[in-house]
Parts: C-alpha cells; structure tokens; sequence
C-alpha cells in the first residue's frame, strides 16, 4: 500500500478578496493577522483520504491557499488505504447518512482491513507531526489516527462532513463503530448542528459550514466565448475544434483546457437549448438516477435538455461504488427512445489535471440555465453554492446543507421530498416558462454565496474554534496534573 502523500498547494492573496467582501475585508485581514501569531513555531495540518472528487478536497482546496498566505505553515496530507479498507469507509460513509449501502456489517472483519490502513498511515505521520501542532482529520477514514497523534503531542479535531437530520439503525450502527476512535479528539467539527453525536461531548463540540473560493478555476470568471469554446473542446457543444481555451490555474500560472471529456451522447448540446444539469460523484445517494427519471417520465414533452456530470467514474479513490452508479446510468441511456437520447448527455470529465477539470465543471455551470442537486441526503454540497456564485437558479432537495444555503424561493427553490420526481420537474418547468424567475433567483443565489459561504471569512472560523479546542485542552492537562 503506497504511503501516505502530501498534497502540494501554492499560496493565494488573501488581498483578492477585498473587492468582494468590501467594508467586511479589513476584519479578515486583521484575522489573518492573529492566525499568524497563533500559528508561530507549529503546523496545522489537514488530512483526509483523497485529493481529487468529492467535498472534502474542494473545500480544503478553497481555503488553504489562504491560510499559507497569511503566514500559516499548513500541511495537506492524504492518506492511501486498501480496496478493503474503502469498502468499510463507503460503507460508514452511507450509514451517517441513514442509508445501508451495500447492506454489509461493520464487525470485527471491518474493524482489521480499517485498523491495518491507519497503522500503516502513522509512521509516515508522526515523522512528521510535532507537538502542539494543530491537526485536522477528516471523516471516517482517518478517525482511527487520533489517538496516536493525541500522544504525539498534536491538538487533534476530528471533522465529520456526513450526516442526517434524523438518525436511524443504519447512522447508530456506524457511531458505534466510529466513537472509540473519535471520542480521543480535542475538538469535532460538524457542518450543521444535527449533525452532531450525543455521545461526544458537548462542549467541544463546534460548527463550521463548508465554503468555496471565488477564485479557483471552478469558480472564477469566465467570458462567454471561453465558456463556448471549453465546451467545444471538451464535446460538450458543437462546432470546430478551436485553439485550447484559457483559465487561470491555482497557483496562479495560465493553464489550458486541452482534454476531451468521455461523454454519452448522440448530438452536442445545441447552442439555444435550455440546459438542466447535475453536477457531482457518481454516488447513489445524489441520486443521478431519480433525476433521470424525472426528466423522462415528466419533462419528455420540453425542448429542454438534460446533463448528468461527474467525474471519470473510476478516478475518485475512495469511492468504490462510481462505476456502478455510472453503469446503471448509461444502461438507462442506451435503452431511451432515440429522440429523448438526443436530449441526455452523460458527461465523465477526465480528471488528469485537477485545475483543467475545474474549468470544465465551471464551463458547464455558465452555460447551464438550471442546475440540480437531487441528493437523497447531503452533507452539504457544495456544488450548490458554487451554481449559485455563478447566479444560477438552482433546485435541490431540502435534505443536509442544501436547505442551509437556498432560501426557498429567494435563493433557489427546495424540494421537500427528495424522492417527489413530479416536483422536481414541475419546478424545472416553472424555470422554462418564466426566465424573469429564474434570473431573480439567480441574483440570490449569487449574493447569497457572497454573504455566507466564501472561503476567506473562514480563516476567523479556523481561529476561534482552535483557540477554543486549545483552552480545552490546557484546562484538561490541567485537571490531570491534580489528581
């Protein structure tokens, strides 16, 4: 099993930020300021299990570059495991969610493959973590390393970006099995207070939103006929192939969208269609499949047309259900009438280059004039706030942080039940029969995004809950050394 990899990262200016955030930019600076300080002679390191896919890298990818800027030594280190060991994650993955996954236990079986992978991931760790360093460790699969970073000498804080609102047997059954390892920590940080465990305790516990940066390739401006030719060369639209289009990479250095995406389709969208779209991993929970039904049960007699993105279904590490998902998708693609399989285009964006896949993702929110997010559950979502910086109406399910970030009706629109197919589509239709609405909740949305869920007000965020953890920790020593 390959060791353990730190991610590289290069610093970003927290400086852009200030025409965005306008009278509220000199607190973060001053903010940043502090985090300096407090970060003097040690390291705050984040780890989790993946670099590329999914929430938790996007979100570390957002706010990192910051934190080096404003003088932090910060560290991203991504742990590697065993086809086993991320069958067990997926699986505590899916039960924090309510949801049985592949219906397996979580026993003693489970308890090796996932004890093996965090052995193996320590000794490369604790060359290299000191103490009093900060240590944020992400879900399920790096729980098992707090204990031993605990006596390392690190603050640790766990961070669970998975949840639901309303527990079952299936979210118990994974606490069960996650607790012992987890309870050790200094601090847990959850995305929404119903998320939290009762059988952590309570004052360290802390809340904490996701956030995006407005900067990234995902997210940054683009002109129009960038927009037009990303599309182009990924085939996503028609026409000539034209000279590969520009971005501006994260580390700031010009990059170009050069790679074509693999895509189920018969035609290119045409360049007046009204685009639906749904933008994330081939995972079971977001519900690819529901919003494919929708569409073909209830909105077959539009002109609209339809767009199912993710990932190259087997590029995302430790999510081994991809290609299945993906699989059952193209299935119901082949077996569609072909002038409805006109209207569906399948979308697997290569994922080579990190940067270049977010300026394809970004492409496709511009040109999209709805975007989805039918999750079943979420832990939050953060593909929704990123349509929404781009002032694109989007409809998702009321389930996890998608209800945090849509104000119905001003900022989106929410579906009260994931599973209501008939009303998805009827707030699609609503969107195509009045484009005044949906611009008007696109204005929301985006300042919505700008007021709540950007990445560099997050760095007082960062500061406060460690200061808090730190406190505890110390009156902890404390109550030790007297007894």
């Amino acid at each position: 099993m390959p060791r353990p990899a730190n991610v590289d990262f290069t610093a970003q200016p927290l400086e852009r930020y200030g025409p965005v955030l306008n009278d509220d930019f000199p607190a973060i600076r001053e903010v940043a300021e502090l985090a300096r300080e407090f970060f003097r002679g040690r390291t705050l390191w984040q780890i989790n299990s993946t670099a590329l896919g999914g929430g938790v890298a996007e979100m570390l990818r957002a706010f990192l570059p910051y934190a080096v800027d404003s003088g932090v030594d910060t560290r991203w280190v991504v742990i590697n495991g065993t086809p086993d060991f991320f069958t067990v994650t997926k699986r505590i993955h899916n039960k924090l969610h309510g949801h049985p996954g592949d219906g397996g236990s979580l026993g003693e079986i489970e308890q090796l493959a996932y004890r093996e992978v965090m052995d193996e991931s320590l000794e490369h760790l604790l060359e290299q973590v000191r103490p009093d360093d900060v240590v944020f460790l992400h879900d399920p699969q790096t729980a098992g390393l707090i204990q031993p970073l605990n006596d390392a000498g690190a603050i640790t804080l766990w961070r669970c970006h998975v949840g639901i609102d309303e527990g079952n047997e299936h979210v118990e059954e994974a606490i069960e099995f996650l607790v012992p390892f987890v309870r050790p920590a200094h601090g847990y940080v959850f995305s929404r207070p119903s998320y939290s465990w009762p059988q952590l305790p309570e004052e360290r516990i802390h809340l904490m939103a996701p956030a995006i940066d407005a900067f990234s390739p995902k997210n940054q401006e683009l002109s129009s006929w960038v927009v037009n030719d990303i599309l182009t060369t990924i085939g996503l639209s028609g026409g000539q192939k034209p000279s590969p289009p520009p971005f501006l990479r994260s580390d700031g250095s010009s990059g170009l969208v050069e790679r074509e995406a693999e895509i189920l389709q018969l035609d290119p969208v045409p360049p007046d269609a009204f685009l639906i779209t749904q933008i994330s991993r081939w995972d079971v929970l977001k519900d690819f499949e529901g919003v494919l039904e929708a569409f073909i049960r209830y909105l077959a007699d539009t002109d609209a047309h339809l767009a199912l993105v993710g990932p190259s279904s087997g590029a995302v590490s430790d999510d081994p259900e991809g290609p299945a998902v993906h699989a059952r998708i193209t299935a119901t693609w082949e077996a569609l009438p072909d002038d409805l399989r006109a209207r569906v285009h399948v979308v697997n964006l290569p994922m080579d280059d990190f940067d270049e896949n977010g300026a394809m993702v970004n492409a496709i929110q511009r040109r999209s004039d709805v975007i989805i997010q039918k999750s079943l559950v979420e832990g939050f979502g953060l593909t929704v706030s990123e349509a929404m910086w781009k002032g694109k109406p989007v409809i998702g399910s009321a389930v996890g942080g998608i209800q945090d970030q849509i104000v119905d009706g001003e900022s989106g629109i929410l579906i009260r039940d994931p599973a209501d197919l008939e009303e998805f589509a009827a707030a699609v239709r609503s969107l195509i029969d009045d484009p005044e609405l949906a611009s008007a909740l696109g204005d929301g949305a985006r300042a919505r995004v700008a007021a709540r869920f950007l990445a560099a007000p997050r760095i007082a965020e960062y500061v406060n809950v460690i200061g808090q953890v730190q406190a505890g920790r110390a009156l902890d020593v404390a109550s030790e050394g007297s007894i």
